[in-house]
């Protein structure tokens, strides 16, 4: 029998630019479609459950992992081919590269960085080689080759001296006792206000929604529990996160298999996840509690719905108060759960998530982490 296509174990950084792109949808739908495809991977979910989530078809979801697992991060970005012939040899196309990605004070520059204008003038007349490129075409290059003008960031390795033992048990649960685990975390948090989203309108006449200044409603978090066996999802809104909504959530997980058979639940390391009154309850009731490694919540398999709920439930919305959030949240979850294989809906489905996720916004290439080894 033929092991089922799974990406392999993610780095730190993949899994957190995989959970950036999911849960801030700021990039373009064909990296978010992709990168939600790879985080329910790595979250466990098998091929067909993740083709459903994204709407799109299996073999796609497949080619997807397998390119990953060949180049890493890069496969986000589908390459185009076409146009004329190159006027640069790959010779100086490696040495406009290197040039770009070197800091200017290290070449004799007085600037901190390069504008295209000033790489373009530094490359005309450096010594012992003229290359001539406008600045258009230059961009195009470096895009090409992975390389844009982008913010500096800094990266969160895990510290976690147990992380890949933790790695390890929750591949060996998701893949041995698939019905009986279960994921949990929150999400927020859910203001009341306007938010910006996407919808059908006439040209040049997009629907509009009030600025508001005084917000005197708070936030609420909602504390999701996902079933990986079932591909259900379900919770509730809080004020808060806390040791006793936790245990309320945990509560309802172990109701959801009334055999008293073992189960496991997937969470991250926040302190209300993992105090003296939930592990106490957790052996009592024969819940395994499986943590993720500091900073790698990527690795739970809810994370990679978070995503979805958002885009129907808090985008282009505009409720009166968290009581109505709460209904039209709770209405997504019924919906999206009674309906989640019905060929119909899945169509519906898919052409929602294309209008939803413009093209408004690429920015031109990116560069890929680099692959683990």
């Amino acid at each position: 029998m033929a092991e089922p296509v799974r990406v392999r174990r993610l780095t730190d950084q993949e899994g957190q630019k995989l959970q950036q792109i999911v849960r801030r949808g700021s990039t373009s739908s064909v990296r978010y479609r992709r990168a939600m495809m790879l985080l329910a991977s790595a979250g466990g979910n098998r091929v067909p459950v993740i083709a459903q989530l994204v709407q799109g078809d299996e073999d796609t979801v497949r080619d997807v992992i397998h390119r990953f697992n060949e180049i890493g991060l890069a496969c986000l970005d589908p390459k185009w081919a076409g146009g004329r012939p190159r006027l640069l040899s790959a010779d100086d196309e490696d040495f406009v590269v290197t040039t770009a990605t070197t800091r200017p004070a290290k070449l004799g520059q007085p600037f901190t960085r390069w504008s295209l204008r000033k790489l373009a003038a530094y490359l005309r007349r450096v010594h012992g080689r003229v290359i001539r490129v406008g600045r258009e075409a230059l961009r195009r290059l470096l895009a090409r080759r992975g390389v844009t003008f982008q913010r500096t960031k800094t990266w969160k390795e895990s510290p976690d001296p147990d992380r890949d033992a933790k790695l390890d048990r929750i591949e060996e649960v998701l893949d041995r006792f698939p019905q009986r685990v279960f994921a949990f975390d929150e999400f927020g948090p859910l203001g009341i206000r306007p938010t910006a989203g996407a919808g059908w309108a006439e040209q040049g006449r997009p629907q509009r929604l009030p600025a508001t200044y005084r917000r005197t409603h708070g936030v609420r978090y909602f504390h999701g529990c996902y079933s990986v066996g079932e591909d259900r999802l379900w919770g509730v809104n809080r004020r808060r996160k806390g040791t006793a909504n936790t245990l309320a959530a945990l509560k309802s997980i172990r109701a959801a298999r009334p055999d008293g058979a073992p189960i496991y639940v997937i969470m991250d390391n926040l302190s209300a996840h993992k105090g003296d009154t939930i592990r106490h309850w957790a052996r009592k009731h024969r819940v395994e509690l499986c943590f993720t490694p500091t900073y790698a919540s990527w690795a739970n398999p809810i994370e990679a719905h978070f995503g979805p709920l958002r885009q129907f439930t808090v985008a282009n919305s505009q409720h009166r108060n968290h009581t109505a959030q709460t209904r039209a949240l709770h209405a997504y979850l019924r919906w999206r759960n009674a309906n989640a294989r019905h060929p119909d809906v899945l169509a519906a489905q898919r052409r929602e998530r294309a209008r939803v996720r413009s093209e408004k916004g690429i920015r031109w290439g990116g560069r890929p982490l680099t692959a683990a080894a």
